[in-house]
């Protein structure tokens, strides 16, 4: 039954993924963002990564797909579309995503996988939250602050522009 629902969250991604990239609609192009992103959260819960898949949903899922919406809605015409793509920039992003698949193999069969020392407390919130705000060995600090300083970047964005288009 896991390997079904894998299969059934892995093709949400793929299919909506390619349906995000390729909309002529940004709202919908946003509203398929927001189903990969809830597809990925399954994934996350599909491993036991329960606070994860959490922050997956809140974050990313919550915060940043309704920023995008209410950017959309604030500063677009909801019956404007986006020009075709030609055939030259077609043929462009093909090449791109060959090369780019390429590099991901590669990486991917050249890593060994072994587990480090977080793998034993993998599961533990606690261990997660500690290895979050620590800065030594296996801290995220950093990573976690960018992420932060991020978010706040695209909210003033978002704000800058719907006060552009608003006057």
């Amino acid at each position: 039954m896991g390997k079904i629902i894998f299969y059934i969250l892995a093709m949400a991604i793929l299919v909506f993924s390619v349906m995000t990239v390729t909309s002529r609609n940004i709202l919908r192009a946003a509203i398929y963002l927001l189903f990969v992103l809830m597809a990925t959260a399954g994934l996350y819960f599909m491993l036991n990564y329960n606070f994860l898949a959490a922050v997956q949903l809140t974050v990313y899922s919550g915060g940043v797909v309704v920023l995008i919406v209410f950017a959309v809605l604030l500063t677009a015409r909801m019956d404007h579309k986006l020009e075709a793509v030609g055939s030259l920039k077609s043929v462009a992003s093909i090449l791109l995503l060959l090369s780019g698949m390429g590099v991901v193999l590669w990486a991917i069969m050249g890593y060994s996988f072994v587990p480090n020392g977080m793998a034993e407390g993998a599961h533990d919130v606690k261990a997660v939250g500690m290895s979050l705000l620590s800065y030594g060995s296996y801290g995220y600090v950093l990573p976690f602050e960018v992420i932060s300083v991020l978010l706040l970047a695209s909210m003033i964005g978002a704000i800058m522009i719907a006060k552009r288009y608003t006057k």
